[in-house]
């Protein structure tokens, strides 16, 4: 785990104070390798790489990066790749290593198959490696999006970097990207390449990049594709499940350093954490609990975790004064405001963990995988009502029905608001326009924004393309096409929260479950083994029953984010985020009504995500916008 970046001109001339680009990156990254970093320049100085250090796999001197590999090959590495023993294994007869880090694995499968290198890899990364003997530059990011890849064109050169931050000075100007911030007020993240700064995109997940010849391509090397197993009984999916992910939590236990665990009290952290320290291999447990507050306490279940696995867990407790201190560096960390208030939580959680060791385990991917959510069941309680009426329970397209998911409906309980509010416009509509309602995070935003800017048809029709894609789920089932939107949507946002709020303290942090095996078995699993009778994670929970506490397994009270911010924001941190607001107001931020965002803040509901919505975006205007001067200066200081 580090940070990487450089540049590359598409002219093949010199770039212009490359160094000092480098110094810059070096600088704005430094958090996320603070055991070391390193530069390398061409001789004809058109191309440039930096890297910041994480030490996790070969500690020692020869771990150092940008490293040099055979036929003029040089490489920036940021993450892990968990298979280098058997790269190691499979290579070394035609390849004399010279560490034993993962990074020069990579360079020997380069050396060996070029691109197509890839298809070797199992674990999380985002390269670049350059080729002096092609002349070209070849960057990757993993499967999922697990580890972060941006870059920019200015002026003829291409720039890229593990954080945004980092491509800010190279920006003529600091705007925001209109289309971007319609998909940010929809969802609270953005679907496609395109991020809040214009002129700055990501490198998809699953997807590589080339330059070369003064031209850049990308092209998609790995998909996800949901072709169901129907030959097979459940007992099968079970089976094959519970190898399969011991296999994966073994291979994400390789490390040279102490690993250890995120704890949240729910089903994927905690059967994460119940594998590694079955293993022998980790005993410590990390969680954040907000105390005194009914419905955001769960730091008992954690506990039943650790103890019931002879761990210890290591427990904080986060305050409404937590967030005021700290909410404005979590924003600068996370680049964008995505993916709701938990990378509070997490940021505060991660910094006890870097307190005692270097490398985390989390549970992120279970709830996309295998149903966590309960918008699921919401969706599916319409959609079953609608069959039981049509008598179409067989055309396909549902797993459950009425009388099985009734059992299950107690988990709604604290949804009602939601649900009211889901089923106020509209009923039985196609699958789609129902789904694309449940997840809009704009439908309470009423004179607080523009309604323009949200840009409502060109948002539908571009989820619609996600969740609608034949090519990716063929004959499915509701639920597969639910869990894939969010698999490929909604999940990289999260990965990139659990990436900047562990590097933002120096720590690494590994997720298991998105296993690149792994998550192909689960894809040709049928829904009704995942969902069965509206179970929330019934495979998973099924699987390993054996494992983990029954308060646990069990557990009819899981909220999707609990973090208690509404009451918060009418309490103790009313002021800030009045405060906030008013600054707003100041700037004449286009788009964006502050004074109406003040009246309608006491009317929001428990838990609502609006405030946090907005309260995020305006921190971002105030840390990248405002001081985009201050970002643009630093490419002159020291000259």
């Amino acid at each position: 785990m580090c940070g990487i970046g450089g540049a590359v001109s598409l002219r093949g001339a010199a770039v212009a104070g490359l160094g000092r680009v480098l110094d810059v990156m070096d600088e704005l990254q430094r958090h996320r390798g603070p055991d070391g970093s390193g530069q390398w320049m061409s001789g004809e100085g058109h191309v440039g790489l930096m890297h910041r250090r994480l030490a996790v796999i070969d500690t020692g001197a020869a771990g150092h990066q940008p490293m040099h590999g055979a036929g003029g090959t040089v490489i920036t590495f940021n993450g892990e790749i968990y298979n280098y023993r058997e790269l190691t294994s499979e290579l070394k007869h035609r390849w004399q290593f010279r560490s034993a880090s993962d990074t020069e694995r990579i360079l020997a499968a380069y050396g060996e198959r070029g691109t197509d290198c890839l298809d070797s890899l199992r674990g999380m990364f985002a390269f670049a490696i350059w080729d002096a003997n092609r002349r070209q530059l070849f960057c990757a990011r993993d499967r999922f999006g697990i580890k972060p890849f941006y870059y920019c064109v200015v002026d003829g050169v291409f720039y890229f970097a593990s954080e945004a931050k980092a491509l800010v000075p190279l920006l003529p100007e600091v705007k925001t990207d209109e289309s971007a911030l319609a998909e940010y007020l929809t969802f609270q993240y953005t679907i496609g390449e395109k991020t809040l700064f214009s002129g700055i995109r990501q490198l998809l997940p699953g997807h590589a990049l080339l330059v070369r010849n003064g031209e850049v391509t990308v092209w998609r090397y790995w998909d996800v594709h949901y072709e169901i197993d129907f030959d097979h009984s459940p007992a099968y999916f079970y089976g094959q499940l519970q190898e399969r992910l011991s296999e994966a939590v073994a291979l994400n236990l390789r490390s040279d350093v102490e690993v250890g665990c995120y704890l949240s009290g729910g089903i994927d952290s905690s059967l994460v954490y119940a594998m590694a320290a079955g293993s022998g291999e980790v005993r410590k447990g990390f969680h954040g609990r907000f105390r005194g507050l009914e419905g955001f306490d769960e730091s008992r279940h954690a506990h039943s975790v650790t103890a019931a696995a002879g761990g210890e867990l290591h427990c904080l407790d986060i305050t409404a004064d937590d967030f005021r201190q700290n909410i404005e560096d979590i924003v600068y960390h996370l680049d964008f405001p995505v993916a709701g208030p938990g990378s509070f939580p997490q940021f505060m959680t991660s910094r006890l963990a870097s307190s005692q060791l270097k490398v985390v385990l989390g549970g992120q991917g279970g709830d996309e995988m295998f149903g966590g959510y309960a918008r699921y069941l919401v969706a599916y309680l319409e959609q079953c009502l609608r069959a039981a009426i049509d008598g179409t329970y067989r055309n396909g397209s549902y797993v459950v029905t009425i009388e099985s998911i009734v059992p299950n409906l107690g988990l709604l309980r604290e949804y009602k608001p939601l649900m009211k509010q889901f089923w106020s416009e509209g009923l039985f509509d196609p699958m789609d326009s129902r789904y694309f309602r449940l997840i809009d995070r704009s439908t309470d935003l009423t004179n607080e924004v523009d309604r323009d800017v949200l840009q409502r048809e060109r948002v539908y029709a571009d989820f619609c393309q996600v969740f609608n894609n034949s090519r990716n789920v063929q004959k499915e089932a509701y639920f597969d096409r639910m869990t894939h939107f969010d698999f490929k949507c909604l999940l990289p946002a999260l990965l990139q929260v659990e990436d900047r709020m562990s590097m933002a303290h120096g720590i690494e942090s590994r997720v298991p479950l998105l296993d690149h095996p792994l998550v192909e078995f689960a894809a040709t699993v049928p829904a009704d083994v995942k969902f069965r009778d509206g179970t929330m994670k019934h495979m998973l929970k099924h699987a390993f029953a054996d494992m983990l506490p029954g308060s646990v397994l069990e557990r009819r009270d899981k909220m999707g984010f609990p973090v208690p911010l509404v009451d918060w924001f009418r309490g103790e941190l009313r002021d800030y985020v009045m405060d906030v607001f008013s600054d707003m107001a100041g700037k004449h931020r286009p788009y964006f009504n502050a004074d109406a965002i003040r009246k309608n803040l006491d009317g929001e509901a428990a838990f609502s995500r609006k405030t946090w919505g907005l309260l995020s975006l305006e921190l971002w205007h105030q840390r990248f916008h405002d001081r985009g001067a201050h970002y643009r200066q630093m490419l002159k200081a020291g000259q």
